[in-house]
């Protein structure tokens, strides 16, 4: 039997200048809440969120660095044991993969587990973020690993 497994590793998290980005608010508050709920012995099967940006600076257009930028945030997910996670809030602060700040609260199973103004640590140093390169950089590597295990049957000798 020959078994293939591929693992691609890449926290990949947009970033907007001058504000908060969507997908860096939903990737940070997907990691924070699983730690949170983890840490108040909720088993998580799997979580998502998705972030949704604010009206500070119109549609589409990124904010002044003087603006304060808000994104809503909306995690769905699942215990081990099937019942429902729903985080929900808007995040006003925050550092990659390491913290969020703003109002947040999680249920689940329809029960409040937390109700919280910010998530994670916002001294840590940030996690893995993506950014595009500029013209005359050359473009990220992407590794891949591949792992291959063999099982032979029956073993010599055993």
């Amino acid at each position: 039997m020959l078994g293939v497994v591929g693992v691609v590793g890449a926290g990949v998290v947009a970033c907007q200048p001058g504000g908060l980005g969507s997908a860096t608010v939903a990737y940070t508050t997907d990691r924070t809440a699983t730690a949170a709920l983890e840490h108040r012995h909720v088993n998580v099967s799997w979580l998502t969120c998705t972030g949704r940006q604010g009206d500070g600076g119109g549609r589409g257009a990124s904010p002044a660095p003087s603006e304060s930028t808000v994104v809503s945030v909306d995690c769905r997910g699942e215990t081990d044991d099937g019942r429902k996670i729903v985080v929900t809030g808007v995040v006003t602060k925050a550092v990659d993969g390491a913290c969020v700040r703003g109002d947040l609260t999680a249920e689940v199973g329809g029960r409040r587990v937390f109700h919280v103004d910010g998530l994670g640590d916002c001294s840590a140093t940030p996690g893995p973020t993506y950014r595009p390169p500029t013209a005359g950089q050359p473009k990220p590597d992407v590794t891949v690993t591949v792992t291959v295990t063999r099982t032979v049957w029956p073993v010599p000798g055993k």
